[in-house]
């Protein structure tokens, strides 16, 4: 049947061609018009052994139904009751399904149309059921009495309530795939058939229907325009309480898969949201309260997509710790004095590299520069805190505390500088720091970023000039090598000197590997700062002269 689960979905039956299309179009007529010659055929029989026991006094056999005068009369108003409703059924379902073959889009009229297909059916049904009580006045015009034209009426008006409320449950399920196809450009957003009206009809085919025919069928006796039973066993009881179950559980059957596959596909869909799939979607085929909640479940796994993208663009432009920051503790100007290494690597000539390289290859070269920076911070738990033209500062200690963001520090910078060498044919400068700075949300209410302030960051981006003319390219500060752990041993004191913006002077140390053999003094680092530097081709390397 159409639109259980695991059948195709919107996307699947909108791609299909015209011949499946057609296909699938004639398939579904044949079942829905086996279901409504079926359901009247079944309904029927029932109504005619309950009007034939009612009228015989409840005498179960053959003589007293199946020969019974008005025998011709009953069978034919059913009958009648099969083709209206078999013709007026497929009148209604066949402009929406030749506008299924057709592929083309629905507009507004066409979702309106396909969403009351289950009240044209219903519709179609009762129409049958009262032409099926006309038809019986005319095959019985001759020996109709009042009694027998209002108990047959009444009869058949309830087997016409049975009836259309299963035609409605069926047509639902039945018309899914058009609900698909018709709601994918624009889902319901509001209710049109309700959960109360299943219910209702649960209650009046399992309830109300049977109970009503006990009623009317006691009252007709004692009123004696039904006669009295004569058999040991009220038949007609019987058989009404019988019907009244077999058309329950009918009922319940369509109206519990009505609701179990539309919760079982939302279900799915959350365990598979739950697992991180944000494309995890269900198709609107309901036109109840569960149509809204499967249109509104994929708006908010839209949202939550769009959420989880500008979170991750939102990282990779502050990283993945200011951004839990920020979420955490929500707008506003916070920050906090911490006790940080401070790291700053910057590239030497990168102005001369510029004019002499086009500018995408720069920039494929700043990328893999910055690649390499991102990857080993990371891997000491630092926190790159900015990319600014061809240099990056990178914080470790904040927003993170962490055992030792001294030794971090001076173990990034030396990974950093084997990392660059082997993978970049550039120069470059790496000064480390290490003291108390502010670190938090700098500038506006409306625009402001994260952030370390403090004489760290200047002493580190003096260091970071000194060495991008030393013959050592990673110079640490003293107050780095004495807040450092175990790193402090991979790292030799070159000597002292009065930093730019500082009034005492500054411990210089270079690591170990990195030096020379003939070990610089500070003077020699003083000095190469003095020295002119001069561009050799185009390979990127900056020579002292």
């Amino acid at each position: 049947m159409w639109g259980a689960v695991g059948e195709p979905g919107a996307n699947e039956w909108a791609q299909l061609g015209t011949a499946g299309r057609r296909r699938l179009a004639t398939r579904a007529l044949a079942i829905s018009s086996t279901a409504i010659v079926g359901s009247n055929a079944l309904i029927g029989f029932e109504t005619f052994l309950l009007v034939q026991l009612s009228y015989n006094g409840g005498q179960l056999t053959v003589d007293e139904t199946l020969r019974a005068p008005n025998f011709p009369g009953i069978v034919t108003a059913i009958g009648v009751c099969i083709v209206v409703n078999l013709v007026l059924g497929v009148l209604t379902l066949r402009p929406e399904f030749r506008w299924f073959i057709s592929g083309d889009p629905a507009d507004h009229a066409r979702r309106v149309a396909v969403q009351r297909i289950p009240a044209f059916q219903v519709l179609s049904t009762s129409i049958a059921w009262a032409a099926s009580v006309l038809s019986y006045i005319a095959m019985s015009a001759e020996t109709l009495t009042v009694d027998t034209l209002l108990g047959v009426a009444v009869a058949f008006t309830l087997a016409g309530m049975s009836s259309a409320c299963l035609t409605y449950l069926f047509a639902e399920r039945a018309s899914r795939p058009l609900m698909m196809v018709a709601l994918a450009s624009d889902p319901t957003s509001r209710v049109v058939h309700g959960v109360r009206s299943r219910m209702f009809a649960v209650w009046a085919v399992s309830s109300a229907v049977p109970m009503v025919g006990l009623i009317i069928l006691n009252v007709g006796r004692r009123m004696h325009m039904l006669p009295p039973v004569i058999a040991d066993i009220d038949w007609a009881s019987v058989v009404l309480a019988i019907v009244g179950l077999a058309a329950g559980a009918r009922i319940i059957v369509l109206v519990g898969q009505s609701l179990i596959d539309p919760l079982t596909e939302l279900r799915d869909a959350v365990e598979k949201v739950h697992a991180g799939d944000l494309d995890a979607h269900v198709d609107v085929y309901d036109s109840s309260e569960l149509g809204v909640l499967q249109q509104g479940f994929n708006e908010m796994v839209t949202g939550l997509d769009e959420r989880e993208r500008m979170r991750e663009l939102f990282a990779r432009h502050v990283g993945d710790t200011v951004a839990q920051l920020a979420i955490e503790k929500g707008m506003g100007l916070h920050g906090t004095n911490a006790e940080v290494g401070v790291l700053l690597v910057d590239i030497v000539g990168s102005t001369t590299i510029a004019q002499e390289r086009r500018p995408q290859d720069t920039a494929e070269l700043l990328n893999e520069f910055f690649e390499i920076v991102a990857q080993v911070v990371d891997d000491h738990q630092g926190f790159v805190n900015k990319f600014e033209g061809d240099a990056a500062l990178a914080v470790f200690g904040a927003p993170v505390a962490i055992d030792d963001p001294a030794g971090a520090a001076l173990a990034a910078a030396r990974d950093l500088a084997r990392g660059l060498g082997e993978a970049l044919d550039i120069r470059w400068g790496i000064g480390v720091s290490f003291g108390t700075a502010f670190a938090g949300n700098i500038g506006a209410e409306r625009r402001y970023e994260y952030t370390v302030i403090g004489d760290p960051v200047n002493e580190c981006a003096r260091l970071s000039e000194m060495a991008k003319t030393s013959r050592v390219p990673v110079l640490g500060s003293g107050a780095a090598i004495a807040a450092a752990d175990d790193e402090a041993q991979h790292w030799t004191m070159l000597g002292k000197r009065v930093v730019r913006g500082r009034s005492e002077a500054t411990e210089i140390y270079g690591p170990i590997d990195l030096v020379p053999d003939s070990a610089p003094t500070v003077g020699d680092v003083i000095s190469g700062l003095l020295r002119p530097v001069k561009w050799l081709g185009s390979a990127g390397l900056m020579r002292l002269r």
